[in-house]
């Protein structure tokens, strides 16, 4: 699958806002199964400075300082991204639960201290007695990582009820599992904090969604937003995208944008600013398919 893809923040400020500095994750990742041809961010009022990178976790990066008065700050990111389908070996082919758990803190391969730190508490998702003891229903003495992992994704689905009402970015972990309620940054906080509760790595994965109307509807331009689902290593098979809020593992229709141990290491769009007073943010993004004349893109209940 071929995608363009938009996405557009506007901050309307009541005051005049002196300066402000932001970093951005907007660029699509390099990953195995995804490529980014071409991606461009556009900043109105123009920045007095604009630096790209990438962070500690490798994720494209761009920094930028606005030192002249503004009142409205428009940040717009385009790209266009190649998505190749997931091959995934049978669930049943992938080691035990444990053998992944027992090897990862003596593992001593080129990215084995990149998988280990997944595994302890984050900002946003501490480890507990409940979450462990929810995650180990799916985890039987003996049973394949993978097959494990892919039940605990259904029932976190089946479990969990998806309300864009109930929660926000700063709901704690422990009152979303006790609701059993939230959007998918929550049920993606959920799975990892449960799989980290078992000794396992768990990381957290921010991207986009493409998602279809009902037959005969057309594609709402602007309709989509952020997505988010969980990343568990699975030993020999490396890292196995899951997404808890659809009961999927992730394929051609997710497009990845960032990864870390939580939502803090990856909000789209985090900064400071002097001045301003009150204002209003009004997100749009947008998902398009270029390999299909006429698709369509709508966002249903479980994308947030």
């Amino acid at each position: 699958m071929n995608y363009q893809i938009s996405h557009s923040t506007t901050y309307e400020y009541n005051d005049t806002v002196a300066a402000c500095q932001n970093v951005v994750h907007l660029a699509p990742r390099a990953v195995p199964r995804q490529t980014c041809h071409n991606h461009r961010l556009v900043v109105r009022p123009a920045p007095s400075s604009l630096e790209r990178r990438s962070d500690y976790f490798g994720n494209p990066v761009a920094y930028f300082s606005i030192n002249e008065g503004h009142r409205r700050l428009s940040i717009t990111s385009m790209s266009r991204v190649e998505v190749r389908p997931t091959t995934v070996t049978a669930t049943a082919a992938s080691l035990a639960w444990e053998q992944v758990r027992d090897a990862l803190p003596s593992d001593r391969g080129a990215h084995a201290v990149n998988n280990y730190q997944f595994c302890f508490d984050s900002p946003h998702i501490m480890r507990g007695a409940e979450l462990a003891a929810y995650g180990a229903s799916s985890f039987a003495p003996g049973r394949p990582i993978l097959e494990g992992a892919l039940e605990l994704t259904a029932r976190i689905h089946k479990d969990f009820t998806y309300d864009p009402q109930a929660t926000t970015v700063h709901t704690p972990l422990n009152e979303v599992f006790a609701k059993r309620r939230g959007v998918c940054q929550d049920l993606a906080h959920v799975q990892i904090g449960c799989l980290r509760s078992l000794g396992l790595a768990a990381r957290y994965v921010s991207g986009y969604l493409r998602t279809l109307p009902p037959p005969g509807r057309p594609r709402l331009v602007g309709a989509d937003a952020s997505h988010a689902w969980v990343a568990v290593f699975c030993g020999p098979l490396g890292w196995i995208d899951v997404d808890p809020t659809n009961n999927a593992l992730v394929d051609t229709q997710h497009i990845t944008i960032s990864w870390g141990r939580d939502y803090a290491d990856v909000c789209p769009i985090n900064g400071v600013f002097v001045g301003g007073g009150a204002h209003i943010m009004t997100v749009s993004a947008d998902v398009k398919p270029l390999d299909e004349e006429e698709a369509s893109v709508v966002t249903p209940p479980g994308i947030a």
